[in-house]
């Protein structure tokens, strides 16, 4: 008995473009994977010259003490390309996704570090607090981020309080 394949049989049609499928798969994963890797390993834009501190502060717009340290600005940059998914490119929020996160009695609420910690933690869908029912993940969804890049996207929170 010859197990090879007989050349003048040809494919057998199961269904029009099935093959299709774990091709489009594979060519979505290979994508992910490589705007990940290039993301990562973009060079940092150069330096701003730094701000003239400011001489008055108030005590509504003071932020709760406890570590600090980030740049607003590239923070504001972080939120925009993964916090603005939820809550808006305005951080106004968007409804049944993410709050809004200007002039936020919450934000007000926490330290820096509390701040941190709460965005590296997330929220999950069926926690107490979680009025949306849509769980916030751990980073905003982006493993990528460092505690720098959080203290950043802190620092820009502060400037909408």
């Amino acid at each position: 008995m010859n197990d090879t394949p007989n050349d003048t049989e040809g494919p057998k049609p199961r269904g029009a473009l099935l093959w299709l499928a774990p091709l489009a798969v594979s060519v979505a994963v290979i994508l992910l994977v490589w705007g990940a890797v290039i993301s990562a390993n973009r060079p940092e834009p150069p330096a701003a010259a730094p701000e003239a501190p400011t001489t008055t502060t108030s005590a509504t717009t003071a932020p709760p003490s406890g570590g600090g340290g980030g740049d607003a600005a590239k923070g504001e940059e972080i939120f925009r390309g993964t916090c603005a998914a939820c809550h808006g490119q305005d951080a106004k929020g968007i409804p049944g996704l993410g709050h809004d996160l200007t002039n936020n009695s919450f934000i007000q609420g926490l330290s820096d570090d509390e701040l941190v910690a709460f965005i590296e933690e997330g929220r999950p869908a069926d926690h107490p607090d979680n009025t949306t029912g849509v769980a916030m993940p751990p980073k905003g969804g982006n493993p990528t981020l460092t505690e720098a890049d959080l203290r950043d996207v802190v620092a820009f929170l502060r400037t909408l309080q």
